[in-house]
């Protein structure tokens, strides 16, 4: 079954009726520019054909109720029309947040029943959460009958993952979610929010593999990392880590401790690979792109420390099999998660190989490996409401 198919299916089930309406969110795949995006810098993301689905309608009186598919059917329910708190079970506070967030600006219908399915890799590094944050918060909306324009659905979905679920991430997530075209990726500027298309060629594959780890960012290692670039920032006086460049940074080094300059040198050094990588990749110079993602991949692994063994291990792996035809890279907050690599279709098989016959994960599984396209943001699959965000 379908997304789609298993949301509307939980829905009637739980509910006894048809849903009002579908709606679909994609997850994301980062290409280059990791942890600049809440330094007001650069990133490169392209949405995928990896998503999650919402069946919405309404409900009774003001009660806002949530079915999760893919975590047994759990259930929770909650009073859209009074103060709530933090649910039992950590996806439910994500639609928790979104409710709250919505709340706030008076976007939120008079009640609603959800059914969520989907099938972003949890803790991979490919944005589940914000998947889940804004298929919710624009069915929400939808449900309604208002309309937000879908760069601010992406500020309140970062703001319910910044104040309700705990989480101090910057923007790209919410931003591809909703913005994501179809065969490009988009070149963000996190300040001004605004959104380059990037046109990917068309002999490019987008290849994932899951390492098997499983990142939480709520856990406090993001966070803390946040808190590191602030101290940065304030040392030289700046408003975030994009308003230097390299020569600033080592003029102004004396007083700052090791690992707060450490952060900081691959938040600048990392806005420069993006953009040149927005170049490279709209050119179609895989060699280009091949060492701006090694660099990446050691400025995340040395100075801002959030890789692990198992990514490491997986990124020699790839970068082997590619044999120079491309780069890899991890790719998302850290911790865990999944790589990136950009390489020709050609080269696909000869890499999945590699990667099947010589990596397992820490708990001794083989590892997933997707080869993913670059999608459209969020939008209605079906219904009898009639809704689109405007872009």
């Amino acid at each position: 079954m379908t997304n789609a198919e298993r949301a509307r299916a939980a829905y009637l089930k739980h509910f006894g009726e048809a849903p009002a309406l579908l709606v679909r969110a994609p997850g994301r795949v980062n290409l280059i520019g990791e942890h600049t995006d809440y330094n007001d810098g650069f990133v490169l993301p392209c949405a995928i054909d990896l998503e999650t689905v919402v069946a919405v309608g309404p409900g009774t009186g003001s009660e806002a109720q949530a079915v999760a598919v893919d975590f047994g059917e759990e259930h929770d329910r909650f009073d859209l029309a009074r103060p709530f708190d933090r649910a039992p079970f950590e996806w439910a506070n994500y639609v928790r947040g979104m409710a709250a967030a919505l709340g706030e600006e008076g976007l939120l219908p008079a009640s609603a029943r959800l059914a969520i399915a989907g099938d972003v890799p949890l803790g991979s590094g490919l944005s589940s959460s914000a998947s889940l944050e804004i298929a919710v918060g624009q069915a929400l909306v939808a449900l309604s009958g208002r309309v937000v324009d879908r760069t601010r659905l992406a500020q309140l979905a970062q703001r319910a993952e910044n104040d309700f679920v705990g989480c101090a991430c910057g923007i790209m997530d919410q931003l591809i979610a909703t913005r994501g075209v179809e065969r490009h990726a988009l070149l963000i500027d996190c300040r001004t929010l605004e959104c380059r298309e990037v046109s990917m060629p068309r002999d490019l594959a987008v290849l994932v593999v899951h390492s098997g780890v499983r990142h939480a960012h709520a856990d406090g290692e993001y966070n803390d990392r946040r808190r590191e670039c602030d101290t940065a920032a304030a040392h030289y006086g700046v408003a975030a880590l994009r308003d230097l460049d390299i020569d600033a940074l080592e003029a102004g080094k004396a007083g700052l401790d090791d690992v707060a300059y450490r952060r900081a040198r691959h938040v600048v050094t990392e806005n420069a690979r993006v953009l040149t990588a927005g170049s490279a990749l709209a050119s179609g110079d895989l060699a280009a792109l091949g060492r701006l993602m090694a660099a990446s991949h050691a400025s995340m692994r040395d100075d801002f420390e959030i890789t692990v063994p198992a990514i490491d291990r997986l990124v020699e792996i790839v970068g082997a099999a590619m044999n120079g035809d491309g780069g890899v890279r991890m790719t998302g907050g850290g911790f865990g998660g999944c790589v990136v690599a950009l390489l020709p279709h050609s080269r696909v098989d000869a890499v999945r190989s590699a990667v099947l016959d010589r990596y397992r994960s820490p708990g001794g599984d083989a590892p997933d490996v997707f080869v993913c396209t670059a999608s459209d943001g969020a939008s209605v699959v079906d219904g009898t409401a009639e809704f689109m965000l405007p872009r």
